[in-house]
């Protein structure tokens, strides 16, 4: 860690928490659009970690994460300096928006270029200026729109120190890959800061049994890397998910869910019953394979070929293990808690 870091022309020196305006571009009318950052250093050099939120401008949970993180505790860190970012997407952000205002995804644009489109220089800039300071990385999503996610957290797996991080995260999911061209995680990873992301909840909401999840991976990784005090909170179980599958409506109805998401499934087991707008039951879509619901629409009405739930693969000897250790957990366990919560946005009722 360097002894001075010099962010946005703002230069922070150890032992010295502030807040900054990183700018990365203009409006029409030449006023500056900037992207708000706190920076929280300790006077003891070590590790450097950015806190991401909002890539997408319609996923608040992360703002949510952090903005309560920051307000809710006094941060002393032992060692090193975090970099929080409630909003990176400041312009989607403004207008409920995913997308920026020329309708590029942000998250397929990094590393970006500095003669680029204008989603290509802000992907730039905040590369230049915050990811390749830093020496690890926790990127915050949701679910797209009209969806919701048990929380997760996805990294590339084969390299270890994004296992070691995912793990420390403290989510009972890990879903491996390296993340989609263009995306944060990926360009960070590729670049020597290890990255990982959190999906969990609905765009659009800041859910309170996501919050707890998200704030305390937030303080499991930080005590990881010895930046923090204190021991790791664990979850139940913790499966490593290599495949996953999305179930799509074979024809246009009204949905009825028999599962909602974090539930365990087996394989053949009726995740839905679809009926026609006037009551008549016209088919059933069952599991392809033992599983979790790692995610799910929340729009009972589809037509054909539309997504109706995401399920994470698992054997049958993982099924059963997982389920026994969920089981013995309390009511009160993070993990239990927004699954109840998840489960109050989908109608679900038993299967005939």
């Amino acid at each position: 860690m360097r002894d001075n870091l010099t962010i946005g022309g703002v230069t922070i020196k150890p032992g010295q928490s502030r807040s900054v305006r990183l700018p990365v571009s203009e409006t029409y009318m030449g006023q500056k659009t900037s992207i708000p950052l706190r920076i929280v250093r300790s006077k003891v050099s070590g590790p450097c970690v950015f806190v991401t939120a909002a890539i997408h401008g319609d996923e608040i949970n992360g703002t949510g994460i952090i903005h309560d993180y920051l307000f809710s505790q006094k941060i002393k860190l032992l060692q090193g300096t975090v970099i929080f970012v409630p909003v990176v997407n400041v312009l989607g952000f403004e207008g409920h928006q995913r997308y920026l205002p020329d309708r590029r995804d942000l998250n397929r644009c990094f590393p970006g270029s500095p003669d680029g489109s204008f989603a290509s220089r802000i992907a730039h800039t905040f590369m230049t200026e915050v990811i390749d300071k830093c020496d690890y990385g926790i990127d915050l999503h949701t679910a797209a729109y009209q969806r919701t996610n048990y929380p997760n957290v996805r990294a590339d797996l084969s390299r270890p120190e994004n296992r070691r991080l995912a793990k420390a995260f403290g989510c009972a999911l890990v879903i491996d890959g390296k993340g989609p061209v263009g995306s944060l995680r990926r360009e960070a990873t590729r670049r020597g800061c290890p990255t990982i992301i959190l999906e969990a909840g609905e765009p659009w909401k800041i859910e309170p049994s996501v919050l707890a999840i998200g704030q305390q991976g937030i303080r499991n990784v930080l005590i990881h890397l010895g930046m923090l005090p204190g021991e790791l909170s664990r979850p139940p179980f913790q499966a490593s998910i290599r495949k996953t599958t999305w179930l799509r409506a074979t024809v246009g109805g009204i949905m009825k869910f028999h599962i909602s998401p974090g539930d365990f499934v087996e394989e053949g087991q009726p995740v839905i019953t679809n009926y026609s707008i006037l009551g008549k039951e016209q088919n059933a879509i069952a599991s392809p394979s033992c599983g979790i619901i790692l995610g799910m629409t929340t729009m009972p009405a589809v037509k054909p070929g539309e997504p109706i739930c995401h399920v994470a693969q698992l054997s049958r000897t993982q099924l059963a293990t997982y389920q026994r250790r969920i089981n013995a957990t309390t009511r009160k366990d993070p993990h239990q808690v927004v699954q109840r919560a998840l489960a109050t946005n989908v109608d679900v009722v038993d299967a005939d």
